[in-house]
């Protein structure tokens, strides 16, 4: 819905995909834990539905690649649309 509110090529979708054990390994607070135990509702991944992007322009797999890594292909990809020129 949002990509057909702008001008054509204007909207850029990056799908950071990072499987849900990745994600339960990382989470600082705590919050995939309490939501398998039930005290948080409709958390996505869990016990709500999570929609996989249908076309993104990037997808991004920070389970198999460091943080630095995943930066610089975002850089790459901004500057080979001409949208980074100096960074």
């Amino acid at each position: 819905m949002v990509r057909g509110l702008v001008e054509p090529g204007e909207f850029i979708e990056i799908h950071v995909a990072t499987p849900l054990s990745t994600c339960e390994q990382r989470d600082p607070k705590g919050l995939y834990k309490k939501a398998r135990a039930g005290e948080i509702q409709n958390f996505t991944g869990i016990d709500s539905d999570y929609e996989l992007p249908e076309n993104p322009e990037l997808k991004i797999d920070t389970s198999v690649q460091s943080l630095d890594q995943s930066v610089e292909q975002i850089v790459a990809f901004l500057r080979k649309r001409g949208i980074l020129k100096y960074i």
